[in-house]
Order: C-alpha cells, then structure tokens, then sequence
C-alpha cells in the first residue's frame, strides 16, 4: 500500500497491556470497545505505534497485516476497576517493524512538541493529547515518532 494512503495510529496503552501483545509476539493489537469505528477504518498496511502512558513513551511501531475482527478472549485489561468489563474486542493482526520494550521507550515528549496533532492542546498540557486509547495522527507525525523509535534502536544495538 502506498504511504499516501495508508493511515497512521496511536494505540495509547498501560505498560501491562504493551507486555502482553509482546507475550503474543505483536501478532495482535486490541482496543476498548468504544473505539469500533476506528477498527473498522484500519486496513492492512496502517501504520500503529505504541504510547505507554505512566511512561510518557513510545514503545514501538507495528504495521496493520488484515481486517480487524472482534473477540472477547481476555488478553488485555483496564487498570480502571469501574472498566474491569473491558475486554479490548476490537482487534487487529500486527507485525511488529521496530520494537524497544518498555526498558527502552523513547520519551515521547520532545516528539510530541513537534506534532501536528498534539499542537492543538496547550504546549504545557501535551499530554492530553494521549488521553484515549486509540488516535489517528498525520503521516508526517507518524513518521516523526518512527525516526526516534528506530534511532533509539540503534542506539540499543550498539549499547
């Protein structure tokens, strides 16, 4: 799929949730059930990386392999205990590109201030932009989280 039409997401997660779609080797990503209409957009070749919230972090980026489908198999939770009935059902199949884990997140403010989708919040108060777990974002900040996450890489490998 050309990068011109392929869309891009933040999946915003707790550092428990970023761990077990590692346990599933990043063959599958989940969102809460209020996000459907997203799912439904996602199409194989979609970009998605990971924000851990806590962290103030990207983990990782991923490409979208198919359409997304719905399960209620307990993989991943809320930490909130009125959402403990969450049960992320919409999902999509991944195949991880580049992955830090969370020993290794980049932190995510320095990109953020320089995003276009961020700059609608005030500059003091960027992390709104995070709130939620599943954001559409624009190829050109897409490609600013992915740079930092594979200059982060490299610079594990060679630590």
């Amino acid at each position: 799929m050309p990068e011109s039409t392929r869309k891009h997401w933040i999946i915003v997660g707790s550092p428990d949730n970023f761990e077990r779609t590692d346990e599933l080797g990043f063959t599958i990503q989940g969102m809460k059930s209020r996000h459907r209409k997203k799912a439904e957009r996602m199409e194989s070749g979609d970009r998605l990386c990971w924000y851990i919230t806590g962290l103030k972090a990207f983990a990782g980026t991923a490409t979208i392999t198919g359409p997304y489908f719905e399960s209620h198999d307990r993989i991943w939770c809320s930490n909130d205990p009125k959402k403990a009935a969450e049960d992320y059902p919409y999902r999509v199949p991944i195949k991880a590109n580049t992955i830090l884990g969370l020993e290794y997140a980049t932190p995510a403010e320095p990109i953020a201030r320089d995003m276009a989708y961020v700059a609608k919040w005030p500059a003091a108060n960027w992390t709104l932009a995070f709130q939620g777990n599943v954001h559409e974002i624009s190829a050109e900040d897409f490609a600013k989280i992915d740079a930092e996450v594979k200059l982060a890489a490299k610079k594990i490998k060679r630590g």
